[in-house]
């Protein structure tokens, strides 16, 4: 690590020495072994490979296998992690106990201590970063000669403000004999894509063959691996095959391509897994061995945010199928189920079976730090415990039946026999596997089963407490929810058929199939149901304080009086599971993980319309009896290869087949398009299955079929292509996502028909309303075809709000129109989410909106949008300033996204022309992209960026670039007798309109006319303040000083595009910044007025979220910009600003100060890190430390700070709260040089933010940190650019060649 030890500069250059000079290494190789990064080792083609490691155990193995033996204790020391807290028993392939969480330089340098100096290393940060496949890398490194052996750890990503939990070992070592080559896994196998997400490929330790072939045998690769070569997972990889069979197609590869590949991944232990956008994949863990759960696990296996899929115990269904496996690990004791989760970076469990909810399974879990999706033990009582269920009800006021409870057998007689009711229903009141419910059909029968449950213990201690219920006639259904404690989401109502024989015959199961939707159940009553039922019984356990977290069943009788409650069950239904889960359209995954945090009522759960599913469970004989079992079972691919799922129930393994293992068996499931085409392709599933003497209805569904014969009917609207109900459905949607654009002045709730707004309230004195309108032309057609549709939202309100902002205005309200001729809900809804989350972007409130469906007008998938959006400028700021606008004045370009939403039927023509289609890959654009998904980039919208600016009054005016181009926008807001001189040199073109000009021949004016050629707006402003301007721009986005008004001369062209054609032929050019004619006085087109810029190095040190980071590294990312951000380092693991940093690319480097025994200890080493990647600015981002005197002393003048208030006004913690109590009208940020004394050092960059009447802390602060994202990369880039500087006397020196 540089700048720890003195050797550093001294072995980085025999290093390099000993690849260069054969005769050199080999005297190196008798002094010790060499540890180097992959990518010098790749540069210098040594014969070396490695593995990565997080912790001292890799250090243990790589010693170990080198021959030199070290206590794990010196170990630990060396690398200077901590030890494990527990001290349960170690695996057998861990050698020491320490924690993950050394930082890679940590490593090497440990090694070279604990070897007493025989091992050496060198750390080397990897670039350019690219992606291999992992089998053909290894094959060309053993095809040189080379053998990994060292171990891999990760560490699991923590919640912001815990420790750090024991570290997940996950070993990944190769052995080599002379013949052969062995790669094994302990813990599980693991896909090549598993591997390149976690192999950290910048904590690598390298070593010779040589020292490897010296402590291997072809008997014993490793022996603490011995034991697991006979895994049969081991074996099922195969990796000597796949090597062997790369090593021989490989024989002739370039030498270049080799020397450029290498694996390329993030830090493991520094960035953690970004859980929040499921950035990583995820294993998960499924409770449960029935169908229920291999339908859980197959739904889940879809996901592409899941890696693997792990059921404990499982059946054959869910043996090595695809991206699912079984699991031996112990599901009833909940210590060891934890522990393994954690082993194996487990990072969700789903709990299928009620037994281990009531256990609390997720209680258990949850606490020892493991995600699980499921209500807690306290909240499961609604299923455990019949009686407290009733309670519950009678509590709340949910309608169920009327009923008694009973620990008496004779009173629970007696109240059958004088009930005013028929008391016919008996149930056992604790679990009974969905079995202890009997429904008699006279007093005798139900006394009968009292007795038998209560005295001979028909189903144990479930029967304890029996339930004596009224028996209510009616349709059942089942409706079930997901609820995250607080909101539900309602799935499609399913009917369980509990019955063994047809006509609903026999005795009572578990149940033997079910289907969904139920035609018995309309909109209108399942919106009933939800209120009445789902919705208050979520709100009733919240209120008890048991929040219901997970799925929600109730089982309901439909009465003449209404929907009552039958049960409530605590998780997916069996066999109700088998026909949701295939008619689920979203993400199962997402939406589990919605439910757990929380979001159900900001995100949207799609289902299948229009689209019925059927399932039928297949039983063995005797069931529910007594049953054989390891009946063998066949045909079951054939069957599938129908188009019908089979789920696994009670299915074993045996010599390779399949057999029976249990009651139910098989649920073979079927979706189509109606339910009896879905019926029918269930049974003829049924049939093509070799079950001998298996038992199965064949009338599942048919309630529903007399329904829908009984309800035949004449025309409805429906019928005659508007489906009100699917309309009903997407404003129920589309709801929440409106409510959550409310601001200052209207709340965003639909269902009226008006929408308010109240300009007082929104802080208005004397404002003109400013109306915009447009939609997004025919790039309608590109998203329609390449079925992209959530960008859409974005155009359209960018298109209006734009548009808005040239009158100065502020975007205050939005409304939609979507026109079809056939509405699809989920089209709708992504089209209406893009709206409003584009509206949140805005500023602006979603207020309300019109969804037409035409059937007639619109072909199919064809779709129409329109938007409409109204702002209000106070009387004095109406832009354009006409009188003001005079001759001289610059004009500012605020870069394009690219295309935006103009000129797409030219777009379309030159695609026509050239022969592409959408999904040819993009001559333009980012690598690996398309040309729909280039073409459909959202159109910028501007307003949070440009209304400070605006306010400001530095603008005269803004033209909006849209239809018409640069040529016919932007003289609508000039005087008619001033003309523009644009010089398109000035600014970066986007490659797409240089392929669009090349392919389809366009001249320069057709261009200019027609696109807005890169610049999504320009600004009119005076010269002296366009210097000033164009840093607040600059600060947050591509900005340049693009042109100039002069005086237009008699016949001459109101606008003039210099340098367009040359400029569209060489393409951008981002290493070259445009620093303006009033930083040297160069007139427009001189060549003088470009340099090629150096950027500064900046560190970013942080504790937490990163906030202030973001905006930040949102800044360095424009080409723009002065700063380069090369490192973040928190003094805290796993915290959300590492994630951040990590997915923008840039290195991370935990330095916990809780290690240290000292702030000069723990500064000394943050001062390390920073000198190892040659910081020179260093920006403290909600840095929650104090740093020692001499670190400031050393970084002054080079040290940022940001503070929530105006300085040198409330200084110290609780700045917001300070500045509510003094009555304060303005606060705001400060963003200062950091000084000794705290919050004392000299003021770089303020920005003020009203306190309004009604403020809180939350509120105030919230606005603040708004005001901080814009003021610290403003501040940032004046240190950065030179444009300010720290004085010998501790104030500020402003630098004229940059200063506006």
């Amino acid at each position: 690590m540089e700048g720890v030890h003195p050797r550093e500069e001294k072995q980085t250059e025999t290093a390099c020495c000993a690849s260069q000079c054969p005769k050199d290494e080999e005297e190196r190789q008798g002094q010790g072994a060499m540890l180097w990064s992959i990518q010098e080792a790749v540069e210098r083609q040594t014969k070396q490979i490695g593995a990565s490691a997080c912790g001292a155990t890799a250090v243990v193995d790589v010693l170990q296998a080198l021959g030199i033996v070290v206590a794990p204790e010196k170990a630990d020391r060396c690398v200077r992690t901590r030890l494990r807290r527990n001290e349960a028993p170690l695996p057998d392939y861990l050698f020491s106990r320490s924690e993950a969480g050394a930082t890679h330089s940590q490593l090497i340098a440990g090694a070279e201590q604990a070897s007493g100096g025989r091992v050496l290393g060198c750390h080397f940060p990897l670039h350019p970063r690219r992606r291999v496949r992992l089998v053909p890398w290894l094959a060309r490194w053993i095809q040189r000669g080379a053998v990994p052996v060292a171990t891999m750890n990760m560490q699991l990503a923590v919640p912001e403000g815990e420790e750090v939990p024991d570290a997940w070992h996950h070993q990944l070592i190769f052995g080599v004999g002379p013949n052969t080559v062995y790669m094994t896994n302990p813990l599980d196998v693991v896909s090549e894509q598993e591997v390149h997400q976690r192999l950290c490929s910048e904590s690598v330790l390298l070593i010779r063959r040589e020292d490897v072939l010296l402590r291997l045998t072809a008997d014993a690769p490793l022996s603490s691996l011995s034991d697991d070569q006979s895994d049969p997972r081991w074996k099922a990889l195969d990796v000597e095959g796949q090597v062997r069979q790369m090593i021989r197609e490989e024989d002739h590869d370039d030498e270049d391509q080799f020397r450029m590949s290498h694996v390329v991944i993030p830090a493991a232990y520094s960035s953690g897994t970004a859980k929040d956008t499921f950035a990583m994949a995820e294993r998960v863990l499924v409770i449960g061995s029935g169908g229920r759960e291999h339908t859980l696990a197959w739904k889940l296996a879809q996901s592409p945010h899941i890696q693997q899929v792990l059921v404990a115990p499982g059946n054959a269904g869910t043996t090595n199928c695809g991206k699912i496996s079984n699991s031996e690990v112990s599901v009833s004791n909940h210590s060891i189920l934890a522990q393994f989760c954690k082993e194996h970076s487990v990072g969700l469990v789903v709990v299928g079976p009620e037994v281990p909810l009531a256990a609390g399974m997720v209680d258990d879990l949850q606490a020892a730090g493991v995600p699980c999706f499921g209500p807690s033990a306290k909240a499961a009582q609604l299923e455990a415990s019949k009686s407290f269920s009733k309670a519950f009800m009678d509590r709340h006021g949910i309608p169920t039946a009327r009923w008694c409870s009973f620990t008496d057998p004779q009173e629970a007689c007696s109240y059958i026999r004088t009930a005013s009711f028929p008391a016919l229903v008996v149930k056992a009141s604790g679990l009974a596997a969905g079995k202890g419910v009997i429904v008699a059909k006279d007093q005798e029968e139900a006394c009968q089963a009292v007795l038998d449950i209560m005295k001979d213990k028909a189903f144990g201690s479930a029967g304890e407490t029996v339930v004596v219920e009224e028996l209510l006639e009616g349709e059942e259904v089942s409706c079930l929810c997901f609820s995250d404690g607080c909101t539900v989401s309602p799935m499609p109502p399913a009917q369980d058929h509990k019955r063994l024989q047809d006509g609903d015959l026999g005795p009572n199961t578990g149940g033997m199939g079910a289907y969904c939707p139920t035609p018995q159940v309309s909109q209108e009553l399942l919106q009933k149901i939800r209120e009445t039922v789902l919705q208050k019984t979520v709100d009733g356990m919240k209120e008890e304080g048991a929040p219901y977290v997970g799925v929600l069943y109730a089982g309901l009788m439909l009465t003449k009086q209404g929907p009552k409650v039958l049960e409530f069950n605590c998780r997916f239904g069996d066999p109700e599971c088998q026909v949701l889960m295939p008619l689920l359209k979203s993400d199962l995954y997402e939406v589990l993980q919605s439910t757990l945090q929380g979001k159900l009522a900001s995100s949207t759960t799609v289902w299948h319309q229009d689209s019925s599913a059927v399932t039928v469970v297949m039983a063995s004989p005797g069931y529910p009896g007594s049953y054989k079992k390891g009946v063998a079972i066949t045909g079951l691919s054939q069957v599938e290869e129908t188009g019908v799922q089979v789920f696994h129930a009670g299915t074993a393994l045996k010599e390779g087949g399949v057999v029976s293992s249990g009651g139910r068996v098989l649920t073979v499931t079927a979706v189509r398009s109606s339910l009896e085409m879905a019926l029918h392709a269930a049974n003829r599933g049924v049939a093509a299955v070799g079950f001998p003497g298996a038992v199965y209805r064949r009338d599942i569904g048919h309630r529903a079929i007399a329904h829908l014969t009984q309800h035949s009917r004449g025309l409805t609207y429906k019928d005659s292509g508007v489906d009100i109900a699917a309309g009903n459905r997407l404003v129920d949607m589309i709801k929440p996502l409106a409510k959550a654009t409310s601001r200052s002045g209207c709340n965003a709730e639909l269902g009226g028909f008006a929408g308010l707004f109240d300009l007082k309230a929104a802080g208005f004195i004397d404002p003109i309303l400013v109306s915009g309108t447009d939609g997004v032309g025919t790039k309608l057609k590109i998203a329609q075809a390449c079925q992209q549709h959530s960008t859409l939202g974005q155009d359209l309100v960018a298109m209006c709000v734009n548009d808005v902002l040239a009158q100065g205005a502020e975007p205050l309200f939005f409304l939609d129109y979507f026109s079809c001729g056939r509405l699809d809900v989920g089209v709708a809804s992504a089209v209406i989410g893009g709206v409003a989350e584009a509206c949140g972007l805005a500023g602006c409130a979603l207020l309300g909106g019109e969804t037409a469906e035409m059937p007639g007008v619109y072909g199919p998938g064809e779709y129409d949008l329109a938007g409409f959006c109204v702002g209000a400028v106070e009387r004095g700021a109406l832009l354009p300033r006409l009188g003001d606008i005079c001759e001289g004045d610059l004009l500012i370009g605020v870069a394009a996204s690219g295309v935006h939403s103009n000129g797409f039927s030219l777009v379309r023509k030159v695609l026509e022309r050239a022969g592409v289609t959408y999904s040819s890959p993009a001559p333009f654009g980012k690598p690996g992209q398309t040309v729909g998904e280039v073409l459909l980039t959202p159109t910028k919208i501007y307003s949070r960026l440009l209304l400070p600016i605006l306010r400001s009054g530095a603008i005269k005016a803004y033209a909006h670039i849209t239809g018409g181009g640069l040529l016919e926008n932007i003289p609508r807001v000039l005087p008619q007798e001033l003309s523009v001189d644009l010089d398109a040199s000035r600014w970066i073109i986007p490659p797409v309109f240089s392929w669009l000009q090349k392919e389809g021949g366009l001249c320069e004016e057709e261009m200019g006319r027609t696109f807005n050629c890169g610049l999504g707006a320009v600004l009119v402003v005076a010269f002296p303040d366009a210097q000033r301007v164009l840093r607040q721009l600059q600060a947050h986005e591509d900005a340049w000083i693009v042109g100039s008004l002069a005086h237009k001369q008699p016949g001459a062209k109101p606008v003039v595009i210099r340098n367009l054609e040359q400029s569209l032929r060489v393409g951008p050019s981002p290493c070259v910044v445009d620093l303006g004619p009033l930083q040297n006085g160069a007139s427009q087109g001189d060549s003088s007025s470009t340099v090629p810029r150096k950027r500064t190095r900046v560190g970013v040190l942080i504790s937490g979220t990163g906030t202030n980071l973001q905006a930040l590294m949102e800044q360095a990312k424009r080409t723009s910009s002065s700063a380069e951000i090369v490192v973040v380092i928190s003094n805290r693991p796993g915290v959300l600003g590492l994630k951040r940093a990590s997915l923008a690319g840039i290195q991370t480097r935990v330095v916990d100060h809780k290690l240290y025994g000292s702030r000069a200890e723990f500064d000394g080493t943050i001062d390390r890190v920073l000198e190892e990647f040659d910081v020179e600015v260093v920006c403290l981002a909600g840095f929650m430390r104090i740093l020692t005197g001499s670190f400031v002393r050393k970084w002054n003048g080079k040290l940022l700070n940001i503070h929530p208030s105006l300085l040198p006004a409330f200084k110290g913690v609780n700045a917001q709260k300070q500045a509510l109590q003094a009555g304060a009208r303005v606060t705001g940020c400060t963003v200062h040089f950091v000084a000794e004394e705290v919050d004392a050092g000299a003021i770089i960059a303020q920005e003020a933010v009203p306190v309004l009447m009604n403020d809180t802390e939350e509120s105030l602060s919230d606005r603040i940190r708004e005001a901080e994202h814009r003021a610290f990369p403003a501040a940032l880039e004046l240190v950065a650019g030179g444009g300010v500087r720290l004085g010998d006397d501790g104030r500020i020196v402003w630098n004229p060649n940059t200063q506006g």
